[in-house]
């Protein structure tokens, strides 16, 4: 059993220099293992330094989320998520109400999710969120994407190795479970706060994240702020370089509450100009259990949590998120 404490408040996101990843020596992966157990119980949150990407791919998704959501509304309406049974292409801004206190979120998204053929047997069987991407008119945008993605989804592998051994797991325990993700790359753009907004109305709601873990890729323009266990909201400015990192709900269900998935939001009111990000939400197979593990229980910490598997959960999630929003939330 991982003993429980409770988290401390942090008044900044911790940086975690993530080469010892790639470390031969089972020692270094061991060590900064040990470092992220303490962040992940403290905050669920932090900057992922060195984490081998090259720079150019990074700069290069940012430019091209810039000029997809330049793209006229015309072009956008024709691969809208209004198209896709499995929620992928472009949402407008108030169509989604993360925080059910407050009013439509003031931004706009396009999805790209694991790309299934209509023949595939989950597109068959109706399960949410799985189906083809939608691509607009945009030549190049495709194919760089897609590489992102796939460098993403091996940079997450990385990570949720750490995390397993974090939990004195199995270096590949996520593994198995990951071999066929439910994986979204959701790309953002929050305009200026508007004067004439509403009490309340932000960005992006107060919310936590729904699957396994996120990897978030900020540009420069600020307005990302993280709940800490004090209740106090602080800053997530962007670090150069960096990617942040931060654990879903998943991730909190399977620990029993050792490690957190923590409030976060969005208000894009300082800067005075365009916030663009690059969401990726790396989420276990569909039909993968979520429930507590071994070594996070005991007869005095009992499972917090029923089970459930991770595509309903998200399921449920986008449904409520969505539903909100077309109710004048």
């Amino acid at each position: 059993m991982i003993p429980y404490r409770l988290p401390r408040p942090l008044d900044r996101l911790p940086i975690i220099d993530f080469s010892a990843a790639r470390s031969p020596a089972l020692d270094d992966r061991r060590a900064l293992a040990a470092r992220l157990r303490e962040v992940c119980r403290d905050v669920g949150f932090f900057y992922l330094d060195r984490h081998g990407l090259p720079g150019t791919l990074i700069a290069d998704q940012l430019a091209w989320t810039r000029r997809v959501f330049a793209l006229p509304a015309a072009e956008l309406e024709k691969v809208s998520v209004a198209h896709s049974k499995a929620m992928l292409g472009f949402a407008g801004i108030a169509t989604q109400a993360l925080d059910a206190d407050t009013p439509p979120d003031l931004k706009e998204s396009f999805y790209v999710g694991v790309h299934r053929d209509p023949e595939h047997p989950y597109v068959q069987a109706g399960l949410p969120n799985h189906g083809p991407n939608q691509w607009p008119a945009l030549p190049g945008f495709r194919e760089h994407t897609e590489r992102y993605f796939a460098a993403l989804s091996e940079l997450s592998r990385q990570v949720l190795r750490i995390l397993a051994l974090s939990l004195d797991l199995d270096e590949g325990w996520f593994d198995p479970i990951t071999r066929d993700p439910n994986s979204v790359l959701r790309l953002l753009h929050y305009p200026p706060h508007p004067q004439q907004a509403k009490a309340n109305q932000l960005g992006a709601g107060a919310h936590t994240d729904w699957g396994g873990i996120t990897l978030l890729l900020q540009d420069d323009a600020g307005g990302l702020e993280v709940r800490n266990a004090a209740g106090d909201w602080i800053r997530a400015d962007p670090v150069p370089g960096t990617l942040v990192v931060n654990l879903g709900d998943m991730m909190q269900r399977w620990t029993n509450d050792l490690y957190v998935s923590t409030m976060h939001r969005v208000l894009n009111a300082a800067s005075g100009r365009d916030r663009y990000s690059a969401a990726f939400f790396f989420n276990p197979d569909y039909h993968t259990p979520v429930e507590c593990l071994p070594n996070c229980r005991s007869a005095e910490r009992p499972p917090r949590y029923p089970r459930c598997t991770a595509g309903e959960h998200i399921a449920e999630m986008y449904r409520l998120s969505y539903g909100r929003a077309a109710a004048g939330a």
